[in-house]
C-alpha cells in the first residue's frame, strides 16, 4: 500500500515522534514513583541514555516501543510496506545499538530491565511484577517476557457497559 502522505509530510510527522517522556515511559514513572521508588532520568553518561536509572538498585530501565525496537513476535512490531528496505535497515541498526548498549551496561555492573510498550497497553494489571524485577539480582530482564495477547474486544465492551 502506498503512503498517502508525500515525503515532506511524512518526514514532518516522523520528526515529531519523541524519544523521551513518551506516554508509556510516563506511565512507568508514575507507577514506580507511587510505589516509593526514586530514580534519575536519561543519564547521558550511561550507554543508551536509559529512560530511568535507579542507582540504589544498580538497575537501568528502558521503556521500548515495540515498533521501533522490534519486539519479537509482537503484533506492534510491523514493517511498513512503503520503502521496506529502508525500514529494515533502520530497525536492524536500532536493534544492534540496543544490544551494544545493553552489553556495555552489563559489563560496567548495571542490571538492565527492558519494559515493552505492549505490556503497558495490555497487561497493566501485572505492573506490580516490576517491583520484583527491580529488587532481584538478575542482570538482564525483560517485561513482559512474551507479548501479551490483547484482550478480546467483547471483554472491553462488557466492562464499559
Amino acid at each position: 500500500m502506498a503512503d498517502i502522505k508525500n515525503r515532506e509530510q511524512r518526514s514532518h510527522n516522523m520528526s515529531a515522534i519523541r524519544g523521551k517522556d513518551t506516554k508509556p515511559e510516563m506511565l512507568v514513572r508514575r507507577y514506580l514513583h507511587s510505589c516509593g521508588y526514586r530514580f534519575r532520568l536519561h543519564r547521558k553518561d550511561l550507554p543508551g541514555k536509559p529512560d530511568l536509572v535507579m542507582p540504589k538498585y544498580q538497575i537501568v530501565i528502558f521503556v521500548h516501543g515495540c515498533f521501533w525496537h522490534r519486539h519479537e513476535n509482537c503484533r506492534y512490531s510491523t514493517t511498513p510496506s512503503n520503502r521496506s528496505e529502508f525500514w529494515q535497515e533502520k530497525f536492524a541498526k536500532n536493534v544492534e545499538r540496543d544490544s551494544r548498549n545493553r552489553e556495555a551496561l552489563l559489563e560496567s555492573g548495571w542490571r538492565v530491565l527492558i519494559i515493552w510498550e505492549c505490556g503497558l497497553k495490555h497487561a497493566k494489571d501485572e505492573l506490580p511484577e516490576l517491583s520484583r524485577l527491580i529488587e532481584n539480582n538478575t542482570g538482564f530482564q525483560v517485561w513482559p517476557t512474551t507479548p501479551p495477547r490483547p484482550r478480546e474486544l467483547s471483554n472491553v465492551i462488557q466492562k464499559r457497559g
